[in-house]
């Protein structure tokens, strides 16, 4: 079984996922870019019970494009985002991709968003696209 350890900059907060993830996916929505500081974020989705969580973190709570919530966990000394829930899927957690570290992680399968995608971003080939 595959075995993932995401942290944040300061490694005070991880997640450890265990299995393949459900979903990874890139989101192009404002609130999105915003909150990664590029033009789209990137996360893979996880049952609840695959991840183990450890360390400390404080919670931003954020209200996205069409009205959904999101409980963003995030390092109170360094302010890495290690995970984060979406209300009505809180059976799942997810990760922001680059939390893991790890250039040979999978790519994204879907891409949401994409009418406020920027022009010059290319999803991964065989994507499914989301407008």
């Amino acid at each position: 079984m595959t075995i993932r350890t995401a942290t944040c900059s300061c490694g005070q907060l991880a997640a450890q996922a265990s299995g393949e993830p459900l979903r990874i996916s890139i989101c192009h929505c404002l609130a999105c870019q915003r909150r990664s500081g590029s033009v789209f974020s990137a996360q893979a989705r996880f049952q609840t019970g695959q991840v183990t969580l450890s360390g400390r973190s404080s919670t931003y709570s954020l209200v996205g494009d069409e009205g959904s919530r999101a409980n963003f966990h995030f390092c109170p000394t360094c302010g890495a985002t290690v995970y984060f829930q979406t209300e009505g899927a809180e059976d799942t957690i997810a990760i922001p991709i680059g939390a893991f570290a790890d250039p040979g992680f999978p790519a994204p399968t879907v891409s949401v968003y994409e009418s406020r995608m920027h022009a010059w971003v290319v999803p991964p080939p065989g994507a499914e696209h989301i407008p």
